[in-house]
């Protein structure tokens, strides 16, 4: 990957490419940095990073820090990711959005435009979510003892400050697509995520007694820490990478005065189909019950709440039950995600009709049997992949008593956009220095 990057450094439309993209991921760290007025973020902070296994610790780890600290871009990405997984969901069940899905470079245009509109829809209702957030967490210049005019002036300043940002990066995020290099609303999450493995280095300085509290007693742990992240992050390359290739022969047909058909091909099926969707859904779910107890600290007195309070204890974000729901919703949501982007009978169809078979298996029915067999062992074991990488980071933190700050979720973003970038240089290079029949 390294080698791609120093190549493609060393051709002008790339480095320019490269150097645009690092461009907006400056920008996009210092609108993090710009706090938004009327905000005292000091008493926010505290509150979201005893929030760490909820909602709103999860959407603190996207932003890069900028949600706890109340920035400009304190929504990042989140309104857009949520737009965009709302509108896929309803490609599938409105026939219009379907339609449009399939009509090409015009359909997909349309469907941008629509996923914009309630990307932009759910800046404004976040943003109103977290006004009142601060509000209750008296994170507020203007707050209750002050005039009215004065406390509506400021909630609507803080209201739209946050809603401009979120549509700024999804701005940022385009001009990266069409004028950088890859995905350019992953780049900002990467850059957001990478921002924030600071915290390892303080973990790794109190294991060493350098920092102020800490004890020197976990020497051993900093290079099986090391050993582990080079193995995570191995095993995810590789399995990104894997894929199991259904044979397909195609028959011969004469149209005219020519053959055509009787070549050999396949159906790629990549073991992690779903990327890290399936972990960003069953997170958010997972953490319901820990969200509901930070708004609500009583619940966790068992004094007053004799039921809630187990109930909750049950899904802190370190204990084994918590780590067991998670892989549990993790391969579920895989089995979902993949049943939405794969239809067998589809796929069987289109074979028959192109006159493509399976070795050994007959058109129709037998092929989508087939199909939705290997479907469901490869999802099993993508889900499998998923669930290890996302729990490890909770067993590793139970065996040896410790917070570990970095995520399976955070490593698998990172790993993910690094290699969709580096697939993006050498694509491009590969484009430009092909030779051409007349060269």
């Amino acid at each position: 990957m390294f080698e791609t990057f120093r190549n493609a450094w060393k051709i002008e439309d790339l480095r320019k490419k490269l150097l645009y993209t690092l461009l907006v991921i400056v920008i996009f760290r210092l609108g993090c940095a710009i706090p938004v007025p009327f905000i005292a973020p000091e008493a926010l902070q505290g509150w979201v990073a005893g929030q760490s296994g909820s909602m709103l610790g999860y959407i603190d780890m996207l932003t890069g820090g900028s949600f706890s600290r109340a920035t400009l871009f304190a929504l990042s990405v989140t309104p857009y990711i949520n737009a965009s997984i709302i509108i896929q969901l309803l490609t599938v069940a409105i026939p219009a959005l379907e339609r449009l899905s399939k009509e090409g470079e015009d359909g997909r245009k349309k469907l941008t435009r629509i996923t914009r509109y309630t990307g932009a829809g759910i800046a404004l209702a976040l943003g109103i979510g977290y006004y009142f957030l601060l509000r209750g967490q008296g994170a507020l210049v203007y707050g209750s003892g002050a005039q009215m005019f004065a406390q509506v002036f400021s909630a609507i300043v803080v209201i739209l400050a946050f809603t401009a940002g979120s549509l700024l990066i999804q701005w940022l995020g385009e001009q990266i697509d069409v004028k950088g290099i890859g995905n350019g609303i992953s780049i900002l999450i990467f850059a957001g995520i990478v921002s924030r493995w600071t915290s390892i280095f303080t973990t790794i300085k109190t294991w060493l007694g350098l920092a102020a509290g800490g004890e020197v007693k976990y020497y051993f742990l900093i290079p099986v820490l090391v050993v582990l992240a080079v193995a995570v992050v191995v095993f995810i390359v590789i399995l990104n990478a894997a894929e199991r290739r259904i044979p397909v022969q195609y028959a011969k047909r004469v149209v005219g005065r020519k053959m055509y058909g009787g070549q050999s091909t396949h159906i790629p099926i990549k073991v992690n189909m779903s990327g890290v969707m399936p972990v960003i859904f069953a997170s958010a779910l997972a953490s319901i019950p820990g969200t509901i107890g930070g708004f609500f600290p009583n619940l966790y007195n068992p004094d007053l709440h004799p039921f809630a309070a187990p109930f909750l204890g049950m899904f802190s974000t370190n204990g084994w039950v918590y780590a067991a729901i998670y892989l549990l919703l993790i391969i579920a949501f895989n089995y979902f995600y993949v049943a939405m982007q794969y239809n067998p009978v589809e796929i069987a169809n289109n074979l028959r009709n192109n006159n493509g078979t399976i070795p050994g298996y007959r058109p129709g029915k037998p092929t989508s049997d087939f199909i939705t067999k290997v479907l469901g062992k490869i999802t099993f074991i993508g889900a499998l992949f998923l669930g290890v990488v996302a729990v490890m980071p909770i067993v590793l933190g139970n065996v040896t008593g410790e917070n570990i700050s970095l995520g399976g979720t955070s490593l698998l973003i990172v790993v993910g956009v690094a290699l969709d970038t580096s697939r993006s240089l050498e694509s491009y290079m590969l484009m430009r220095h092909h030779k051409g029949f007349l060269e």
